[in-house]
């Protein structure tokens, strides 16, 4: 596993201010009997969904980051650690900064998940450096609905959903539970390692993304939202 992490991991890159606990996360439903070989692959979703007047309700019910982070109780020490130390490339701001129109942001996180941890402080940063991007977040026992229509990989419902919806409201983009550069590794390995070997992969890799990599999808989300071509890598519900 060291070996593999240390080809995989970016070289030279200081440490987060926090690492996570080589213990499970508490970011979704246990995994489900169906094996993740029958599972539903994921789905790339091509064309934007009608307004939503129940996702704009949930989101204007969503809490700012500030207040998210004030309410913390599991994880309080690294969830303050982080956003402290929170800092977003110019380069990943010019490009939110650029992109016309205004964004609304849906977050499903949860204070217990080591992923919403050592991602939503960097997306809610980015949100504060970028007037056009707002971000609410809201606890699973309000944003089940939205977890079960936009799942991870393997049909879990997970910790962080992310979901991009324009000035009309429409869900025009998702990230589930883990960026791109993981996302799909993960699935692919789940039932090839073990859940410790899998999540010792994840906080290091954290460790050295220090925030880049989600920032920079959601910047992605929006980009392609704009164009018309809204993207949402899910999976769909095991049978």
């Amino acid at each position: 596993m060291r070996v593999m992490l240390s080809v995989l991991l970016v070289a030279g890159v200081a440490p987060a201010a926090v690492t996570l606990p080589r213990t499970a996360m508490v970011c979704g439903d246990v995994m489900q009997s169906t094996p993740l070989r029958d599972a539903p692959v994921s789905v790339r979703s091509l064309v934007a969904a009608p307004a939503d007047s129940s996702l704009i309700a949930l989101f204007e019910s969503g809490q700012a980051f500030p207040e998210f982070l004030e309410a913390t109780r599991r994880r309080r020490e690294g969830w303050h650690r982080i956003s402290d130390s929170v800092s977003i490339a110019d380069s990943t701001v010019v490009r939110a900064r650029a992109v016309p129109g205004t964004w609304r942001l849906l977050v499903v996180a949860v204070d217990a998940c080591g992923d919403s941890m050592q991602q939503v402080p960097y997306v809610a940063r980015l949100a504060a450096l970028v007037e056009s991007l707002s971000v609410r977040i809201v606890l699973p026992a309000d944003g089940a609905t939205v977890q079960g229509s936009h799942r991870a990989l393997d049909g879990r419902r997970a910790t962080p959903t992310y979901v991009l919806l324009d000035q009309s409201g429409r869900d025009v983009g998702c990230i589930v539970e883990l960026p791109r550069a993981i996302r799909e590794w993960t699935h692919a390995q789940r039932d090839s390692l073990s859940s410790d070997a899998l999540h010792e992969y994840r906080a290091d890799w954290y460790t050295a993304d220090r925030g880049a990599s989600i920032a920079a999808e959601i910047v992605e989300l929006m980009e392609r939202a704009h164009a018309g071509e809204p993207v949402c890598e899910r999976g769909g519900v095991a049978s």
